[in-house]
Order: C-alpha cells, then structure tokens, then sequence
C-alpha cells in the first residue's frame, strides 16, 4: 500500500517550488558568494515561496490560505526578478518564451528534479523558465481560490451558519 502524504504534495505548484528552491540552493552555493546578503535572499525567497503554499493549504481559514499563497507567488516573483538581475549583470542572455530552447526546459516533470546545467546561462534560463511557469499556476490557484471563497463563504462564515442552524429558529 502506497505511503499517503500531506494533500499539498499533489499540487503542481508546490512540486514545482521544491524543484526551484533545491535548485536555487546550488546556484547559489556554485555562483553566489556565501558571504552575499543575494544568497541569502534568494535562498531565503525559493524556501518562502514552498513553505508558504505548504502552510496555506493546511490553514482552515480559505482566507489564510488565499493570503499564503499571495505570500508564496511575491516571493517568487522576488526570486524572479533576482535572476533576470543576475543575467543581466552577468551579460547572460534571456532567452524568449518562444525559443526551442526554454520548450525544452519547459519538458521536464517536476518529479524528475534535474541538474543544474553547467553553464550559467542555461541555468539561469532554467530557473527563470520554472519560476514563470510556478508564477502563473500560482495566479491560477489564486483565481480560483477567490471564486471558491465568493461562492462558499470563509470559514468564519461558515461558522457562523452552522451555529444559528444547530440553535435552531428563534
């Protein structure tokens, strides 16, 4: 029988950010002096960004869970951003969307938890390719996070409603 695991481990977008901060932690440590507050922070920012989809899928309050998750997708967006400055300041070329290349970093499953490529170019490239990729799932879950609480009510809500049905007409 299959070991079961935390709900959040199926979701697409915390698979993805373990794969971008496993990956952010050795491009750090190969490119990235240690002694580098960009280090930290990066590092700082993929862990902020898995972390927090972790935590707001286990909050009771659909709320708390839209806030985490707004929390996780900003810091991806910082790290993003980190990258597109790391390539720009190392003269490494962004390759576009459109680009045989980024479709093929764009094949890889999640699962499969690949290498950092050798050279920075193409590892930056793969970074910023997953973190485009985690950003708009991330939106994605947030829409439809917003419609399941417009249509559903928040926890609190619901609460309450279940109170005035258990003390029954006055």
């Amino acid at each position: 029988m299959p070991v079961s695991q935390a709900g959040y481990k199926y979701l697409k977008t915390y698979q993805i950010s373990v794969v971008i901060y496993d990956l952010t932690v050795r491009f750090c440590d190969r490119f990235i002096s240690k002694q580098s507050r960009t280090h930290d922070q990066m590092v700082q920012a993929a862990r902020s960004g898995k972390q927090n989809i972790a935590e707001g899928y286990e909050e009771k309050s659909l709320k708390g869970y839209i806030y985490l998750l707004g929390i996780a997708r900003a810091s991806h967006i910082e790290l993003l951003e980190d990258y597109l400055d790391y390539a720009r300041q190392n003269k490494l070329s962004v390759w576009d969307k459109g680009d045989l290349r980024v479709r093929e970093l764009r094949e890889f499953r999640e699962f499969d938890h690949p290498e950092l490529p050798d050279p920075p170019e193409k590892t930056v490239n793969l970074l910023i390719t997953l973190l485009y990729q985690e950003t708009y799932l991330e939106k994605k879950q947030l829409e439809a996070l917003e419609q399941k609480f417009i249509k559903e009510g928040g926890y609190t809500e619901n609460l309450f409603r279940k109170r005035l049905q258990h003390r029954g007409p006055q």
